[in-house]
């Protein structure tokens, strides 16, 4: 489809059109005369033996009941238990070596692949509690990237997607857009691995690893950026011209044009425009050059046939079944063989041919499963445009029977009659309709079928009751869709619980925590007092004092009112450290919390006398925990003392150490005994009111000193990433005090891959702890996700 260095864009889509015409043509031809209906009924009847099982009534309540498939830990537990889990995966994988890497399944060498790959996610779901990680999390995401080296690949993909997800606007998915992100870059993944071969050194593996993650970013950054938003209702008609415009002089030219763009949405696009400008460049930096025609012709190809369909009114009668179909057909296919041409990746004449037949498969599919929606939207589709004018149209295309003459050529044209592959569309196909009637309800499901099923009724006869009685028709890539979908949604609420809980504790503590002043000396002012509480009232993060808050009483079930006196203690004991780290024998800092460090307000002597005002202070409030066990609080005075002493420990290693050149093993300890021990003070404290075992603390302890050394490597970056503006305090204080930082030690990149270790190591510290995992992950993620 190479049509010269300055793309004829008629030309381009021109040949790909006659392609999808033809076809569409066969398919047509299939749908007038009914051919796929006997071929299919005889696939159907061998395919039953496998999936449509006569239960006796004992069998039955023998039989482990089957728990709800969107249940993922329950069903890949239950799977395994029933002996069913190979074949789960077997089918599951196949599907995605057809679907995504157009591979055949009559080959050997593909048979080779599915079994490894099966083998290795078979150990991975079925490993025991304390060893599995889960293989869509976060720190299983990143225990891969280090297997693999690529741990700053990894590091820059969280970076861009959390970019993405506060730049989702307000009228777009932002579950849905995350998903379809994450969908691509998996895929070009995918792609990459199975095209290196078993003899790639690991070098050559991890520069390709790194490439393909960057690259499907890239690539995947379109579906939110172009397509949801061009779908969306955030941009006007006009601007979304525009911006179609601005796409359409990308592909033609090969540049992309610099934005001019005024209104409400002016911002948004700025940062989308340089986020697509950065991605494109990259793509075409990696483009071979006997292969970027390719890319370009695919991409021009998948943005037009989307434009052709995005364009369509659904309150016109008029649209050919052709102009309904063929730009299904070719967004369908280019898509995915740009998620090939986009790694630079040969071309290949079987995986083309496939795809581009396999593509409408997928489309069909999805938009039976979104009809009611897209009809709600307005969205021209072949099934809502048919539900609107079957009965004004007798010339439209069935889409349901369109779906089934595309099933019949695969398996018999693209496929050869392939077993495999005949079992595993088959699957699909059934699988896709049981999940339709189990969303809609069986009254509508049946409605439905009366529509677009009823010209073939012994035919529809057959399928439905494939629909009501077959088994072992499911999928893992739909189980995972589900449960990232899920997690995606439980997440975002999480974190806004989080981050609303976060602001409201903060918002009570900076209340409580004052110091009222006593007329002691009626005729002299009180400037200890005056000092401290021009500390306290700053605006600070009140990390310290929220966790307790929150462990206290949403875990614990202490009393709020009881558990005051610690929570100021907390920060009283916080405060005073900062105080003195702050003083010119130390940090000589100019401004700490967005203003100016207490001795430059007051001066040295008076700062250095609230530092011990504020940590007297803290040690009186311990004694006012009086609603709880006098043992318990006692304990908890001697763990309290115990904690400033260390802290005066990680201090003075720090202020000795300066321009020494630490060990990454001595910046740990000094790290764990300036900032980790007062996290685990935070957590510690609670635990011992309320009376915890000796191992939830020691649990409780690990936790705190992985996200303490997490957290103080983020303040470290941020020292040197970071704004003053946001952060409060000047940038640049470390490298200005010679001071041994983990950036100055490791430097930024690694700096960043230890930061990510202790996070994980933190979280997988969690297992330990009951109960509170939900709090403690979302804690971890501010931690390290924190712009001050």
């Amino acid at each position: 489809m190479n049509v010269g260095s300055n793309m004829n864009v008629d030309t381009c889509y021109r040949l790909a059109e006659e392609k999808a015409e033809n076809y569409f043509k066969t398919l047509h031809k299939q749908v007038l005369e009914k051919n796929y209906v006997n071929v299919l009924m005889k696939d159907f009847q061998s395919w039953k033996h496998n999936h449509i099982h006569n239960y006796s009534i004992l069998s039955n309540l023998s039989r482990k009941k089957q728990p709800d498939y969107k249940d993922y830990h329950r069903y890949i537990d239950w799977l395994e238990i029933t002996g069913k889990l190979d074949n789960y995966l077997n089918r599951s994988i196949s599907y995605i070596f057809m679907r995504d890497l157009g591979k055949h399944l009559e080959s050997t060498e593909t048979q080779v692949r599915i079994r490894e790959i099966i083998e290795n996610l078979k150990t991975q779901l079925t490993a025991s509690s304390e060893e599995k990680t889960e293989i869509y999390s976060v720190p299983g995401l990143y225990r891969w990237a280090q297997k693999e080296g690529i741990e700053s690949s990894f590091i820059w993909l969280m970076s861009k997607l959390k970019k993405v997800s506060e730049n989702i606007p307000d009228g777009m998915d932002s579950t849905h857009a995350q998903r379809k992100l994450i969908k691509i870059i998996a895929g070009v993944l995918m792609h990459a691995i199975e095209e290196m071969g078993q003899e790639i050194s690991q070098v050559d593996r991890t520069n390709r690893l790194d490439e393909a993650i960057r690259l499907g970013y890239c690539y995947g950054l379109t579906y939110p950026f172009i397509d949801d938003l061009l779908d969306s209702t955030v941009l006007n008609e006009n601007e979304k011209r525009e911006y179609s415009n601005l796409i359409r002089t990308t592909l033609i030219h090969r540049s992309v044009p610099q934005l001019e763009w005024a209104g409400s949405n002016e911002e948004l696009m700025v940062f989308i425009h340089a986020e697509l400008q950065e991605a494109f460049e990259y793509i075409k930096s990696k483009q071979q050059h006997n292969q970027i025609e390719t890319f370009f012709d695919q991409s021009y190809v998948f943005f037009h046939s989307q434009e052709v369909d995005r364009i369509k009114d659904l309150t016109n009668p008029s649209y050919t079944n052709e102009e309904l179909y063929i730009p299904v057909i070719l967004k369908s296919s280019s898509s995915r063989l740009i998620a090939r041409s986009v790694i630079g990746a040969p071309e290949d004449e079987g995986f083309d041919n496939r795809t581009f037949f396999y593509g409408i498969y997928n489309q069909l599919a999805d938009d039976f499963a979104d009809m009611f929606d897209d009809l709600q939207d307005g969205a021209v589709t072949p099934y809502t445009y048919y539900i609107k004018y079957h009965n004004k149209r007798s010339d439209l295309i069935n889409p349901f029977e369109l779906y089934w003459a595309v099933i019949s050529n695969l398996i018999h044209n693209v496929y050869n009659s392939d077993q495999n592959a005949c079992e595993v569309i088959l699957d699909r196909a059934i699988n896709g309709l049981k999940r339709c009637q189990e969303r809609i309800g069986k009254t509508k499901y049946k409605e439905v079928m009366q529509l677009f099923a009823s010209g073939n009724p012994a035919f529809n006869q057959v399928i439905q009751k494939m629909v009501r009685k077959a088994d072992d028709v499911d999928f893992f890539d739909k189980l995972l869709r589900d449960q990232i979908i899920t997690t995606l949604k439980n997440e975002r609420e999480e974190q806004e619980t989080f981050m609303n809980l976060v602001k409201s504790v903060r918002s009570e503590i900076n209340e409580i925590l004052p110091i009222p002043e006593k007329e002691v000396f009626p005729l002299l002012k009180e400037q200890i007092v005056d000092a401290a509480n021009y500390s306290l009232e700053s605006d600070g993060k009140r990390l310290r004092p929220i966790i307790t808050y929150v462990l206290g009483v949403n875990e614990y079930g202490l009393s709020k009112a009881a558990l005051l006196p610690l929570i100021k203690s907390l920060e009283y004991m916080h405060t005073a450290s900062l105080i003195f780290d702050d003083l010119p024998s130390q940090d000589n800092a100019l401004t700490r919390r967005g203003y100016p460090t207490l001795h430059h307000v007051y001066n040295t002597a008076i700062a250095e006398l609230t530092g011990l005002f504020l940590t007297q202070r803290a040690i009186e409030e311990q004694t006012l925990l009086d609603e709880f066990d006098t043992k318990s609080v006692l304990s908890l005075i001697q763990y309290s003392a115990r904690v400033v002493g260390e802290m005066c420990r990680g201090q003075a290693m720090d202020l000795n150490t300066q321009g020494e050149r630490l060990s990454l093993e001595q910046l740990n300890m000094m790290c764990f005994y300036k900032t980790g021990i007062a996290f685990e003070a935070s957590l510690v404290m609670p635990a011992i009111l309320a009376q915890a075992k000796e191992s939830e603390i020691i649990s409780l302890k690990k936790f705190a000193k992985h996200a303490g050394i997490a957290f103080q490597i983020k303040d470290d970056l941020l020292d040197v990433e970071g704004e003053s503006t946001i952060l409060g305090k000047s940038v640049g204080k470390d490298m200005e005090n010679n001071r041994s930082t983990f950036v100055t030690i490791l430097g930024e990149e690694e700096a960043k891959k230890a930061m990510w270790d202790h996070y994980c190591l933190a979280t997988e510290t969690l297992k330990e702890v009951p109960n509170k995992t939900s709090f403690f992950k979302h804690l971890l993620n501010y931690m390290v996700n924190r712009d001050s």
